[in-house]
Protein backbone atom coordinates (compact mmCIF):
# COMPACT_ATOMS: atom_id res chain seq x y z
CA UNK A 1 0.00 0.00 0.00
CA UNK A 2 1.34 3.43 -1.00
CA UNK A 3 0.43 7.01 -0.12
CA UNK A 4 -0.98 9.75 -2.31
CA UNK A 5 -1.05 13.41 -1.37
CA UNK A 6 -2.89 15.87 -3.59
CA UNK A 7 -1.66 19.40 -2.99
CA UNK A 8 -4.95 21.20 -3.52
CA UNK A 9 -4.01 24.76 -4.36
CA UNK A 10 -5.13 27.36 -6.86
CA UNK A 11 -3.36 28.17 -10.11
CA UNK A 12 -1.75 31.34 -8.70
CA UNK A 13 -0.26 29.69 -5.59
CA UNK A 14 2.86 27.94 -6.98
CA UNK A 15 6.15 29.66 -6.22
CA UNK A 16 7.09 29.96 -9.90
CA UNK A 17 3.79 31.68 -10.73
CA UNK A 18 2.91 33.81 -7.69
CA UNK A 19 5.35 36.72 -8.33
CA UNK A 20 3.87 37.30 -11.79
CA UNK A 21 0.20 37.46 -10.79
CA UNK A 22 -1.49 40.66 -9.64
CA UNK A 23 -4.11 40.72 -6.91
CA UNK A 24 -6.79 41.45 -9.53
CA UNK A 25 -5.82 38.35 -11.49
CA UNK A 26 -6.20 36.01 -8.50
CA UNK A 27 -9.58 34.59 -9.40
CA UNK A 28 -10.06 31.08 -7.92
CA UNK A 29 -10.78 28.36 -10.48
CA UNK A 30 -9.31 25.11 -9.17
CA UNK A 31 -12.40 24.21 -7.14
CA UNK A 32 -14.10 23.57 -10.48
CA UNK A 33 -11.82 20.59 -11.06
CA UNK A 34 -12.41 18.84 -7.74
CA UNK A 35 -15.16 16.55 -9.03
CA UNK A 36 -12.88 15.37 -11.85
CA UNK A 37 -10.15 14.47 -9.34
CA UNK A 38 -12.55 12.72 -6.99
CA UNK A 39 -14.00 10.77 -9.89
CA UNK A 40 -10.51 9.64 -10.92
CA UNK A 41 -9.88 8.32 -7.41
CA UNK A 42 -13.28 6.66 -7.18
CA UNK A 43 -12.91 4.85 -10.50
CA UNK A 44 -9.58 3.42 -9.34
CA UNK A 45 -10.75 2.58 -5.81
CA UNK A 46 -8.04 4.87 -4.40
CA UNK A 47 -7.94 7.15 -1.39
CA UNK A 48 -5.83 10.27 -1.02
CA UNK A 49 -4.90 12.99 1.42
CA UNK A 50 -5.78 16.45 0.11
CA UNK A 51 -3.30 18.99 1.50
CA UNK A 52 -5.44 22.12 1.28
CA UNK A 53 -4.39 25.74 1.02
CA UNK A 54 -6.78 27.14 3.60
CA UNK A 55 -7.89 30.30 1.83
CA UNK A 56 -9.55 28.16 -0.85
CA UNK A 57 -12.13 27.13 1.74
CA UNK A 58 -13.04 30.72 2.53
CA UNK A 59 -14.85 31.16 -0.80
CA UNK A 60 -15.70 27.51 -1.46
CA UNK A 61 -16.31 25.70 1.85
CA UNK A 62 -17.97 22.81 0.01
CA UNK A 63 -14.49 21.61 -1.00
CA UNK A 64 -13.91 20.05 2.42
CA UNK A 65 -17.29 18.31 2.49
CA UNK A 66 -16.78 16.79 -0.96
CA UNK A 67 -13.33 15.47 -0.06
CA UNK A 68 -14.44 13.94 3.23
CA UNK A 69 -17.61 12.43 1.80
CA UNK A 70 -15.43 10.49 -0.65
CA UNK A 71 -13.56 8.86 2.21
CA UNK A 72 -10.44 10.95 1.73
CA UNK A 73 -8.39 12.91 4.25
CA UNK A 74 -7.76 16.64 4.64
CA UNK A 75 -4.27 17.90 5.48
CA UNK A 76 -2.89 21.42 5.96
CA UNK A 77 -0.82 23.25 3.30
CA UNK A 78 -0.74 26.69 5.01
CA UNK A 79 -3.45 29.28 4.50
CA UNK A 80 -1.89 31.09 1.50
CA UNK A 81 0.82 28.74 0.23
CA UNK A 82 3.65 30.60 1.96
CA UNK A 83 7.09 29.00 2.21
CA UNK A 84 7.88 28.09 5.82
CA UNK A 85 11.32 29.69 5.52
CA UNK A 86 9.86 33.08 4.57
CA UNK A 87 11.17 35.88 6.85
CA UNK A 88 9.27 36.25 10.14
CA UNK A 89 6.69 33.63 9.19
CA UNK A 90 6.57 31.70 12.46
CA UNK A 91 4.01 33.85 14.33
CA UNK A 92 1.86 33.91 11.18
CA UNK A 93 2.09 30.13 10.91
CA UNK A 94 0.93 29.66 14.49
CA UNK A 95 -2.08 31.84 13.74
CA UNK A 96 -2.75 29.95 10.51
CA UNK A 97 -2.86 26.63 12.35
CA UNK A 98 -5.73 27.97 14.45
CA UNK A 99 -7.37 29.56 11.41
CA UNK A 100 -7.31 26.33 9.43
CA UNK A 101 -8.86 24.41 12.30
CA UNK A 102 -11.66 26.96 12.27
CA UNK A 103 -12.38 26.81 8.52
CA UNK A 104 -12.30 23.00 8.35
CA UNK A 105 -14.27 22.37 11.56
CA UNK A 106 -12.38 19.09 11.75
CA UNK A 107 -9.33 17.83 13.59
CA UNK A 108 -6.50 17.76 11.06
CA UNK A 109 -3.39 15.72 11.82
CA UNK A 110 -1.25 16.01 8.66
CA UNK A 111 0.84 18.79 7.12
CA UNK A 112 2.84 19.47 3.98
CA UNK A 113 5.00 22.56 3.56
CA UNK A 114 4.52 24.56 0.36
CA UNK A 115 7.37 23.89 -2.07
CA UNK A 116 8.68 21.34 0.44
CA UNK A 117 10.17 24.24 2.39
CA UNK A 118 10.88 22.36 5.62
CA UNK A 119 14.61 22.83 6.23
CA UNK A 120 17.08 24.04 8.85
CA UNK A 121 15.70 27.58 8.62
CA UNK A 122 12.13 26.42 9.20
CA UNK A 123 12.57 23.43 11.52
CA UNK A 124 10.73 25.40 14.22
CA UNK A 125 7.51 24.38 12.44
CA UNK A 126 7.84 20.82 13.77
CA UNK A 127 7.38 21.93 17.38
CA UNK A 128 4.41 24.11 16.42
CA UNK A 129 2.78 21.21 14.58
CA UNK A 130 3.25 18.91 17.56
CA UNK A 131 1.85 21.54 19.93
CA UNK A 132 -1.21 21.80 17.68
CA UNK A 133 -1.87 18.05 17.79
CA UNK A 134 -0.48 17.10 14.38
CA UNK A 135 0.66 13.49 13.99
CA UNK A 136 2.61 13.53 10.75
CA UNK A 137 4.36 15.63 8.12
CA UNK A 138 5.23 14.92 4.48
CA UNK A 139 7.55 17.73 3.44
CA UNK A 140 10.95 16.06 3.06
CA UNK A 141 12.38 14.97 -0.27
CA UNK A 142 15.60 12.93 0.19
CA UNK A 143 17.25 14.55 -2.85
CA UNK A 144 18.63 17.99 -3.65
CA UNK A 145 17.07 20.36 -6.18
CA UNK A 146 17.51 24.10 -6.62
CA UNK A 147 14.21 24.74 -4.79
CA UNK A 148 14.15 22.16 -1.99
CA UNK A 149 15.40 18.85 -0.65
CA UNK A 150 17.29 17.21 2.21
CA UNK A 151 19.55 14.71 0.41
CA UNK A 152 20.74 13.04 3.62
CA UNK A 153 17.19 12.19 4.75
CA UNK A 154 16.21 8.56 5.12
CA UNK A 155 13.68 7.13 2.70
CA UNK A 156 11.44 5.22 5.08
CA UNK A 157 9.03 6.94 7.53
CA UNK A 158 10.74 8.19 10.70
CA UNK A 159 10.21 10.31 13.78
CA UNK A 160 11.29 13.83 12.97
CA UNK A 161 12.28 16.62 15.38
CA UNK A 162 13.47 20.19 15.00
CA UNK A 163 17.02 19.02 15.71
CA UNK A 164 16.85 15.90 13.53
CA UNK A 165 15.36 16.57 10.12
CA UNK A 166 16.99 13.75 8.21
CA UNK A 167 16.97 10.71 10.48
CA UNK A 168 14.91 9.04 13.16
CA UNK A 169 14.82 10.61 16.61
CA UNK A 170 13.20 8.32 19.17
CA UNK A 171 12.24 11.38 21.21
CA UNK A 172 10.06 12.66 18.36
CA UNK A 173 6.30 12.25 18.14
CA UNK A 174 5.76 13.62 14.62
CA UNK A 175 6.06 11.00 11.86
CA UNK A 176 7.77 12.12 8.66
CA UNK A 177 6.70 10.50 5.39
CA UNK A 178 9.53 11.37 2.97
CA UNK A 179 8.67 11.57 -0.74
CA UNK A 180 9.63 8.96 -3.32
CA UNK A 181 13.07 9.24 -4.93
CA UNK A 182 15.06 7.11 -7.37
CA UNK A 183 18.53 6.95 -8.87
CA UNK A 184 19.32 7.87 -12.46
CA UNK A 185 22.91 7.47 -13.65
CA UNK A 186 24.00 7.27 -10.03
CA UNK A 187 22.27 10.50 -8.97
CA UNK A 188 19.34 10.55 -6.55
CA UNK A 189 16.42 12.47 -8.03
CA UNK A 190 12.81 13.07 -6.95
CA UNK A 191 10.30 10.68 -8.51
CA UNK A 192 7.25 11.41 -6.37
CA UNK A 193 5.26 13.75 -8.60
CA UNK A 194 4.99 17.25 -9.96
CA UNK A 195 7.51 18.20 -12.64
CA UNK A 196 9.32 14.88 -12.19
CA UNK A 197 6.20 12.80 -12.76
CA UNK A 198 5.48 14.86 -15.87
CA UNK A 199 9.04 14.61 -17.19
CA UNK A 200 10.28 11.12 -16.30
CA UNK A 201 9.17 8.09 -18.31
CA UNK A 202 6.40 6.26 -16.52
CA UNK A 203 8.47 3.08 -16.38
CA UNK A 204 11.03 4.87 -14.18
CA UNK A 205 8.33 6.00 -11.74
CA UNK A 206 6.88 2.48 -11.63
CA UNK A 207 10.31 0.96 -11.10
CA UNK A 208 10.93 3.35 -8.21
CA UNK A 209 7.63 2.38 -6.58
CA UNK A 210 8.39 -1.32 -7.01
CA UNK A 211 11.84 -0.87 -5.45
CA UNK A 212 10.15 0.63 -2.38
CA UNK A 213 7.75 -2.34 -2.31
CA UNK A 214 10.69 -4.74 -2.23
CA UNK A 215 12.09 -2.84 0.76
CA UNK A 216 8.61 -2.75 2.37
CA UNK A 217 8.62 1.05 2.34
CA UNK A 218 5.48 3.00 1.39
CA UNK A 219 6.07 5.17 -1.66
CA UNK A 220 4.73 8.68 -0.96
CA UNK A 221 3.58 10.44 -4.12
CA UNK A 222 2.18 13.91 -4.69
CA UNK A 223 0.42 15.79 -7.44
CA UNK A 224 -0.99 19.31 -7.67
CA UNK A 225 -4.66 19.96 -8.33
CA UNK A 226 -3.77 22.27 -11.25
CA UNK A 227 -1.69 19.54 -12.88
CA UNK A 228 -4.69 17.22 -12.98
CA UNK A 229 -7.08 19.95 -14.18
CA UNK A 230 -5.01 22.28 -16.40
CA UNK A 231 -8.16 23.20 -18.30
CA UNK A 232 -8.98 25.50 -15.39
CA UNK A 233 -5.66 27.37 -15.56
CA UNK A 234 -5.64 30.73 -17.35
CA UNK A 235 -2.99 31.56 -19.92
CA UNK A 236 -0.19 33.03 -17.81
CA UNK A 237 2.82 34.91 -19.13
CA UNK A 238 5.90 33.64 -17.29
CA UNK A 239 9.68 33.66 -17.76
CA UNK A 240 10.74 30.79 -20.04
CA UNK A 241 12.23 28.63 -17.26
CA UNK A 242 9.23 29.11 -14.96
CA UNK A 243 6.86 28.33 -17.83
CA UNK A 244 8.75 25.17 -18.73
CA UNK A 245 8.83 23.78 -15.19
CA UNK A 246 5.16 24.64 -14.65
CA UNK A 247 3.65 23.46 -17.93
CA UNK A 248 5.99 20.84 -19.40
CA UNK A 249 3.92 17.76 -20.31
CA UNK A 250 1.05 19.02 -18.15
CA UNK A 251 -1.44 17.60 -20.62
CA UNK A 252 -0.15 14.09 -19.85
CA UNK A 253 -0.41 14.33 -16.07
CA UNK A 254 -3.95 12.99 -15.74
CA UNK A 255 -3.30 9.92 -17.87
CA UNK A 256 0.01 9.15 -16.12
CA UNK A 257 -1.60 9.42 -12.69
CA UNK A 258 -4.50 7.28 -13.86
CA UNK A 259 -2.02 4.64 -15.00
CA UNK A 260 -0.29 4.62 -11.60
CA UNK A 261 -3.62 4.34 -9.77
CA UNK A 262 -4.53 1.33 -11.90
CA UNK A 263 -1.24 -0.44 -11.17
CA UNK A 264 -0.67 0.34 -7.48
CA UNK A 265 -2.78 0.69 -4.34
CA UNK A 266 -2.92 4.10 -2.68
CA UNK A 267 -4.41 5.24 0.60
CA UNK A 268 -4.37 8.27 2.89
CA UNK A 269 -1.47 9.08 5.19
CA UNK A 270 -3.80 8.91 8.16
CA UNK A 271 -4.80 5.34 7.28
CA UNK A 272 -1.17 4.25 7.16
CA UNK A 273 -0.20 5.61 10.59
CA UNK A 274 -1.28 2.50 12.56
CA UNK A 275 1.23 0.44 10.54
CA UNK A 276 4.20 2.43 11.90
Amino acid sequence: MHLLGIDFEDWYHPQLIAPFVSTKQKIPTMHRGLDKILDLLRKNNSKATFFLVGEMLENNPEIADKILSGGHEIGFHTMRHTRLDSPNFRPIFVQELREFESVTSKRVIGFRAPTFSLNEQSSWAIDDLVNSGYKYDSSVIPAKTNMYGIPSAQKSPYRITASSLDKNDNNGTLIEFPLLVTKILGKTVPAAGGFYLRSLPLKIIKSAIKSYEHKEIPASLYIHSWELTPEHMPDIKLPKKNHFVTFHNIGKTFSKMSNLLKNFEFTTFESYLPKI
